[in-house]
């Protein structure tokens, strides 16, 4: 794969992920974290972590899940990956339990925090 397409790749993983056009996830990352930063996330995204063949989207959203958490990150990038997750058939219970096993390897602290933000973006 070019380097080039491995950055079209890798924008349409952020658009899939952000629920918008490529141009639309190229916009909103260049305007969060500059153009030299979007390309290398780009590149980045276009690689085995996203394109590998022996994890679902499902599998990789709930990894990115648990490393948001155990970064404390409770913000617009966990509740991104939480609608990821929802979309990819990940109920909310099945998000409670994956709160409740953070808990076990993390502490209290994160995995509670999260879990307020799991439940203020429940869908109603």
């Amino acid at each position: 794969m070019s380097l080039d397409d491995r950055v079209a790749a890798g924008r349409a993983v952020y658009a899939r992920n952000l629920g918008v056009s490529p141009e639309q996830a190229e916009a909103l990352l260049t305007e969060r974290a500059g153009a030299q930063y979007a390309h290398e996330a780009f590149l980045a995204a276009g690689g085995p972590g996203w394109q590998g063949t022996e994890l679902t989207n499902r599998d990789r959203t709930i990894a990115v899940i648990a490393a948001l958490v155990g970064q404390h990150v409770t913000d617009q990038r966990l509740i991104t990956y939480l609608d990821g997750a929802r979309a990819s058939g990940v109920s909310e219970q099945g998000l409670a339990e994956l709160m409740v096993l953070l808990t076990a390897y993390l502490g209290q602290p994160a995995p509670s925090a999260a879990m307020n933000t799991i439940r203020t973006t429940a869908p109603s």
